[in-house]
Order: structure tokens, then sequence, then C-alpha cells
């Protein structure tokens, strides 16, 4: 047999995924390339190892079988690695992350110089929405989460990063020229677009309606902030969104913020841990470059988002 740790990887992201396009885009490869050292992994065993039904790859048997040995492979692989590198005299380890949508806009920014300093640290980012990011502490799947919302019932310690605040916007320019003050009352007829259910951008929209005692349009769910941003743009409705995301839109005027009473509503990035954790090395060497690094990250990367919301 001839596989490579590569094929390995490849497999083993199909398994978890059952579809060649969602492991491409995990994988940052191309469709074919997935397919072709799929197709060369399949070669050398007799037996199939998936099975095509409908649109959705399956597992055989033999198949998750394979699967149980070739994560014991990767992590042996791994364990030479990380040898290696400690005889350098590198921190060596994993370092794991789960991050609800909007925080892919903060997080690699307060990654950027740990990733320089700590090379041999191997990353891992799991960007979902707020329910589930919160699952994966409890069920100890990461090391830490980078949630807006702290969440309920957790025995968790967190540091705070930076202020999160949600703004009412429309498309930018033409006929969406709002000047005066809203009443939260005024938004009754606004057509609004939505983040998906255990999206913690939807729950403080949700929040900020119900306390006004508003009835809106509910014109549209969508289950990324990207989404909602580019239906923003094309003049489809009004959100109430964190601006983060929107820096090139709000300069380009594709997007405005509308002034309402009561908005912004003003919550807090917290990078949360589960209390009962024992931090590996790696981990703890996160946390200190973020206690001591946050003011410069935020001064150096985020200020333009501040001169926004002036």
């Amino acid at each position: 047999m001839n596989y490579t740790l590569h094929q390995l990887q490849i497999f083993l992201k199909v398994c978890e995924t059952g579809s060649i396009t969602k492991s491409s885009e995990e994988l940052f490869l191309t469709q074919p390339a997935v397919s072709i050292q799929l197709k060369k992994f399949q070669e050398q065993f007799e037996l199939p190892l998936t099975e095509l039904i409908g649109r959705r790859i399956y597992i055989t048997e033999f198949g998750k079988e394979l699967e149980k040995v070739a994560k014991r492979i990767l992590a042996e692989a791994e364990n030479i690695n990380q040898t290696a590198n400690a005889f350098k005299g590198l921190l060596v380890g994993s370092l794991s992350l789960s991050i609800v949508s909007t925080a892919k806009y903060i997080m690699p920014y307060f990654l950027n110089d740990f990733v320089k300093k700590y090379p041999a640290i191997k990353i891992s980012i799991d960007v979902t929405n707020k329910s589930k990011v919160v699952d994966t502490i409890e069920k100890n799947e990461a090391d830490f989460a980078l949630v807006s919302i702290l969440p309920d019932g957790l025995d968790i310690e967190f540091e705070e990063l930076m202020q999160n605040k949600l703004y009412l916007v429309g498309e930018g320019g033409g006929d969406n020229e709002v000047s005066k003050v809203l009443l939260p009352k005024d938004l009754v007829d606004f057509p609004m677009i939505f983040r998906e259910k255990g999206s913690a951008t939807r729950k403080a929209m949700e929040q900020f309606l119900v306390s006004n005692q508003i009835v809106v349009k509910n014109l549209l769910e969508l289950v990324s902030n990207e989404a909602v941003k580019q239906s923003i743009c094309a003049g489809l409705g009004y959100s109430i969104m964190p601006l983060i995301g929107m820096k090139d839109e709000l300069k380009l005027n594709k997007i405005k913020i509308i002034d309402v009473k009561g908005l912004p509503l003003v919550s807090s990035w917290n990078l949360i841990y589960n209390r009962n954790k024992s931090l590996s090395p790696a981990a703890k060497a996160f946390l200190g470059h973020i206690k001591t690094n946050k003011n410069e990250i935020i001064n150096k990367y985020f200020s333009a988002i501040q001169e926004l919301e002036k």
C-alpha cells in the first residue's frame, strides 16, 4: 500500500461531511483535487470505502473501520511533529476554537501575531451559531469559544475583548435617505431580515423588538451575516446587525446606519472557556497573548469601525 497522510486527511474529512463539496471548502482544496485523492486512496483497497446515494456520500462498514485507523495514524504523525518541534525548543500542541459566525471578522486579528510567534501550534477554528458554540464548551470539544452573549448555566471563565454594537442598517444612498432619528414604533413598516434561530444576533434583535412591543414584517431569514449583508446591499430590507463585518460597505455607502432611539445594542465579545478545564501549554500561551495584547490589537485593527460609529 502506498497511501499518503494527505489522502488520509481527505478521507477523514469526507467521512465527517459526507460531501466532496463541503470537504473541499473546509480543506481549501478544489473539488477535483479532493475527488482525485479520494479515488487514489480507494484504489488501494478491494472493498469499497464509500457509496453514493442520491447526492450524499455514505461510508461503508469497511470505510468506518478504516476511519478509526486513519485517525490513529494521523494522531501518531502529529505526535512525531510535536516531538521534533519540542526538541527544537518550540512550543507545540494544538489549539481549538469555536466561534459564532460574526466573530470570523474578529478572531483572525487576535490570532495574527500569536501564529507568527508559535508556528508549531496547530490551530483549528469551527465557525457556527451560538447554540452550537456553547455546546462545544459544555462538552469540552474546544479550548475556547468567542461569543457576544455569555451563556447561562455554564461554569466558565471569560476574557472580555471588545465591544460589540448592533445598529439598524439599510441600503445606502438612493431612496433610502432616512435623516431623522426614528422611534422603535416606526420600524413596524420596515421589511426586516433576520438571522436563523440560534443566532445571538437574532436573539438580540428579537429582544429589542419585543421589549418595544413591535411586530415587524419578517421578510427573510438567512443563515449568515454575510448573506444578510448582501441582501441589505441589494435593497431587500433592513436588519439590526453588528458593524464589524460591514466596514467596506459603510465606507462605500452601500449600507447606511439608521438612527433609532434605543440603538445601538451594546454587548461585548468574550473569549470563554470551561472553568474546570486543564488548559494545555498552547491554550495557556494563547490566553496570555490575549490578556497582554488585546488593547494593542483593538487599536491597530478596529479603530476604523470605532470611527464609523461616531
